[in-house]
C-alpha cells in the first residue's frame, strides 16, 4: 500500500493568532471599519516598539504607498534622480517615477546582496537627490557608512525595510537610525502582516504631517477627528491633491497583535534559518549572509545561490521542488532585466554583474513560523537530494 501523499508546503504562509482575530471581530462590531481608533492605537504601538519617543508613525496601506508619500514629502519631482539597487521589487523604483524624477540603478555587493556603497558614491550628480537603500532579506545595510555618504553630498535617504523588521546594525534598530523616513511592509508574506499595509516612519514633523494629510486625499483633518470631535463637524478642507492610502482599523487590529509577536516570529524564523545553515552545509550552494555578531537578522528570505557546481540549472530545481510538493521562489528579477526599465534606462546585464550573477543561481527557500521542524527537514531532503545526485 503507498503511503499518503504530503501536502503542499508552499512558499510563505501568516500566522494569525486568537488574539488578532478577536481584534478583528472587535472593530467589525465597533461600527468603525476604517482608519480610525485602532490604526492610531497601531501608530503609537509602532513607535514605542522602535523605543524612540522622537518618531512618528504613519499607518498607511502599503509600503508602495509609504515610499511614495516619504518621497513626495520630501520633495522629490521632475529632473530628480534617486539611487537605488536593481537587485530590488519594482516597488522601491516605481516611486520615483510616479513623481516625475528619474531613478539611478546600481549594482549589490556580492556578499550581502544590498545596495553597494562604492557604486552608490560613483552614481551620484547633479542630478541626485536621495538614496533608497534597501535591507535585502532582512539583513540590514550598514546605515552609519550610508548615512556618512548621504550627508556629504547633501542627500537624502527613505530606507526600504520592507524586509527588516527587525533587524539592527550595530544593535540599533532598522528605523531608528537618521534617515529621513523609513518604510515598512506587512504584505502577506512579511514578517508580521495586515494582510496589506505598511508604515512610515520619521523625525521630521513636517515630513509627518505631510504625509498623513496626503495618505487620505488631502485633506486637512482625518475622517476619525472630524467625526469623534466634541464639536462634530461635517466641514474641510482640500489642502493638496492627495492619494488614498490610509490603513484601515481592519487591519491595523491585525498589526496590533501581529506587532507584538513580532520579536517571537523573529526567533523562530532565526531557527529556521540556523536549521538550514546547517543541513546545506557541503552542497554546491552559497547560502545567505549573516548578520555581524550581535546584530538581529530578521530573515524574511531564506535565499541560496547554486553554483555551476550544482549540476541542475536554476529553473529546473524549483520545477522539481515543486514535483516534490515544496514551493520555492526567487527574489528578484533585477529590474535591469524587465522592459520597463531596461528600456527607459538603456540597460544592460553587464552593468550590474554581482546582482545578475546572483540572479541566476538565486532560489528562496520557504521560511516562515508555522514550519514545523519536520517541514524544515523536508525542504533539506529535497534540496540534499536534487544537488547530491
Amino acid at each position: 500500500m503507498n503511503p499518503p501523499a504530503q501536502a503542499f508546503l508552499p512558499f510563505a504562509l501568516p500566522e494569525i493568532g486568537e488574539a488578532e482575530i478577536a481584534e478583528v471581530v472587535d472593530t467589525l462590531r465597533s461600527g468603525w471599519i476604517t482608519t480610525g481608533p485602532k490604526a492610531r492605537r497601531f501608530e503609537a504601538d509602532f513607535s514605542a516598539f522602535l523605543g524612540d519617543a522622537t518618531l512618528q508613525s504613519i499607518a498607511v496601506n502599503s509600503a508602495t504607498a509609504g515610499l511614495h508619500l516619504a518621497l513626495e514629502g520630501l520633495g522629490i519631482g521632475p529632473g530628480d534622480e534617486v539611487i537605488t539597487t536593481t537587485h530590488t521589487f519594482t516597488a522601491t523604483a516605481e516611486v520615483v517615477r510616479y513623481l516625475g524624477a528619474d531613478v539611478k540603478l546600481v549594482d549589490i555587493d556580492p556578499t550581502t546582496l544590498c545596495l553597494d556603497l562604492n557604486q552608490v558614491e560613483a552614481a551620484i550628480g547633479a542630478r541626485s537627490k536621495a538614496i533608497i537603500p534597501v535591507h535585502y532579506g532582512g539583513l540590514a545595510v550598514d546605515m552609519p557608512a550610508l548615512l556618512a555618504l548621504a550627508r556629504r553630498h547633501g542627500l537624502k535617504v527613505v530606507e526600504d525595510a520592507a524586509h527588516a523588521l527587525p533587524s539592527t546594525h550595530g544593535g540599533r534598530l532598522v528605523g531608528t537610525f537618521d534617515s529621513d523616513a523609513t518604510v515598512f511592509s506587512f504584505y502577506a508574506n512579511k514578517t508580521m502582516t495586515t494582510g496589506e499595509g505598511g508604515m512610515l516612519v520619521t523625525r521630521d514633523a513636517q515630513l509627518a504631517e505631510r504625509a498623513r494629510v496626503m495618505r487620505l486625499h488631502g485633506i486637512s483633518r482625518d475622517a476619525f477627528d472630524r467625526f469623534t470631535a466634541k464639536t462634530p463637524s461635517w466641514a474641510y478642507e482640500i489642502v493638496a491633491p492627495g492619494f488614498k492610502y490610509n490603513l484601515t482599523d481592519i487591519a491595523a487590529a491585525l498589526g496590533i497583535h501581529q506587532l507584538q509577536r513580532a520579536r517571537g516570529f523573529q526567533r523562530r524564523r532565526a531557527g529556521i534559518a540556523a536549521q538550514y545553515d546547517a543541513g546545506l552545509a557541503g552542497l554546491p550552494l552559497l547560502t545567505p549572509p549573516q548578520p555581524r555578531p550581535g546584530d538581529c537578522h530578521a530573515w524574511h528570505l531564506y535565499a541560496i545561490r547554486l553554483t555551476e557546481q550544482a549540476g541542475i540549472g536554476r529553473e529546473r530545481f524549483i520545477e522539481a521542488m515543486y514535483e516534490r510538493g515544496i514551493g520555492c521562489s526567487v527574489h528578484y528579477i533585477p529590474l535591469h532585466l524587465h522592459p520597463y526599465w531596461r528600456a527607459r534606462y538603456a540597460l544592460r546585464p553587464e552593468q550590474f554583474p554581482h546582482s545578475q550573477r546572483a540572479y541566476e543561481g538565486l532560489v528562496s527557500l520557504p521560511i516562515y513560523t508555522r514550519m514545523s521542524d519536520a517541514d524544515v527537514e523536508r525542504v533539506l531532503e529535497a534540496v540534499r537530494a536534487l544537488l547530491q545526485a
